[in-house]
């Protein structure tokens, strides 16, 4: 039952994180889910009844060139999912993409870099800061082997640098973000 569920919750922790402030600009013009979803504080949003994806559909994203980034809705809206604090929406939203990749290649390597980020988001928000870091190596590594300066309209040493000061030096009070 709900009540059961949060009893679960952790009172120490805010159900979901704030949004920065101010927002950023939006890429895309698509609503945003109801909630962030944090495991442990909120309904799963696809297997739990009152998840707000309960039931739809998952549509799978046209395949797109990565030369035509501005153009593609899915990958505008999970940079919006990032930035906002979305963090397990943009991983599902951006994983559509990675798996139309074949898991291969530049393309794969960036999207992959950026999932695993927001994974290490939500696991810092979780106060877990050993999987947070590990996480944040792990996509960093995977956005250096991209071997570009930008891509995707990203500046990738630029993002580097704020996952690496918010997650391994923890010099940083809020999240990375992505601009483009």
């Amino acid at each position: 039952s709900t009540q059961t569920q949060k009893r679960r919750y952790d009172a120490r922790v805010p159900d979901e994180p704030l949004p920065p402030t101010p927002p950023p600009v939006r890429c895309s013009k698509r609503e945003f889910p109801p909630y962030r979803f944090m495991p442990g504080k909120a309904p799963h949003p696809r297997r739990h009844p009152q998840g707000h994806s309960y039931g739809k559909p998952e549509v799978p994203p046209p395949r797109y060139d990565p030369k035509d980034w501005k153009s593609n809705g899915e990958y505008l809206y999970g940079i919006d999912l990032f930035n906002h604090a979305f963090w397990w929406d943009c991983h599902e939203s951006l994983e559509g993409l990675w798996h139309l990749t074949g898991h291969k290649g530049r393309e794969a390597l960036f999207l992959q870099g950026i999932i695993q980020v927001a994974a290490a988001n939500i696991q810092r928000f979780l106060e877990k800061r050993d999987g947070a870091r590990r996480l944040a190596h792990e996509g960093m590594k995977k956005l250096i082997e991209v071997r570009q300066k930008e891509f995707m309209g990203l500046h990738i040493g630029l993002f580097l640098r704020q996952v690496h000061d918010y997650h391994i030096d923890e010099d940083r009070a809020e999240p990375p973000l992505i601009e483009l």
